[in-house]
């Protein structure tokens, strides 16, 4: 039985998935990154874009935005924001951590009274 991706071959052999390729993929890369950044710098200014999976931008980044989702097919795009997303609660759950973190205290050396057999 053939593979998935053989089948698929076998039965259109004339059509390519440019978007696979590995050209267009670094353009997708880069276009993600450029829109990631953009968002970074911009963390002062209040969002008020909103990209999939409720992930919020500031408007500055609008045009960094449509490129990342034309070089990038969609679901790239979703996965994308949501790792983002992923990452950037974890950070500020680890952030968080830090400021309420207090002295670390450990037990001390025969704090319990040993029992008598």
């Amino acid at each position: 039985m053939a593979q998935p991706q053989e089948a698929y071959a076998t039965r259109n052999p004339n059509n390519i998935r440019t978007d696979v390729l590995a050209e267009a993929r670094q353009a997708c890369y880069k276009a993600r990154d450029a829109f990631y950044a953009c968002v970074e710098k911009e963390t002062d200014k209040k969002p008020t874009e909103i990209a999939s999976v409720g992930l919020l931008y500031p408007s500055d980044c609008k045009a960094s935005r449509a490129e990342f989702e034309k070089l990038c097919r969609a679901s790239w795009v979703n996965h994308f924001d949501r790792q983002y997303c992923k990452n950037r609660r974890v950070q500020r759950l680890l952030d968080d951590k830090e400021s309420r973190r207090g002295p670390l205290l450990l037990p001390q050396p025969y704090t319990f009274k040993p029992t008598a057999s």
